[in-house]
């Protein structure tokens, strides 16, 4: 009886970190935009160009350019990352943060286009 007990406990806990990983990190606040901030995309050019959040600019992060593009970002500024489902942003955001820009990961498009209020065009 012990041992299923401990094995339920334990697919448990595997579950709950599961989802806690599968949720990603967005903002659960609204995120306030200044003159200063700026909405990279981090998706292909193809998603890019298949619809963004108004006035993003696409960096992409399976680019071989990736790490050269962010090293030329300005770093008073402040940068809002975003892609299809909030994976590349993570990793995106600790990527510019490891070079020293202040990054809010917004997720996925949908939670940036939520937490931004910005709209999504084609």
């Amino acid at each position: 009886m012990m041992l299923g007990r401990a094995r339920s406990v334990a697919a448990l806990a595997a579950a709950l970190v599961a989802a806690t990983t599968l949720a990603g990190c967005a903002p659960a606040e609204p995120i306030a935009l200044d003159d200063d901030t700026v909405i990279v995309d981090v998706r292909t050019p193809a998603e890019y160009a298949a619809g963004h959040l108004e006035g993003a600019v696409n960096i992409d992060l399976r680019s071989e350019e990736f790490e050269g593009e962010i090293a030329q970002l300005d770093d008073e500024a402040t940068y809002v990352v975003y892609c299809q489902s909030g994976n590349r942003s993570g990793q995106a955001a600790a990527i510019m943060e490891g070079i020293g820009l202040d990054v809010v990961d917004a997720g996925s498009l949908a939670e940036a286009e939520t937490a931004t209020g910005l709209p999504r065009i084609p």
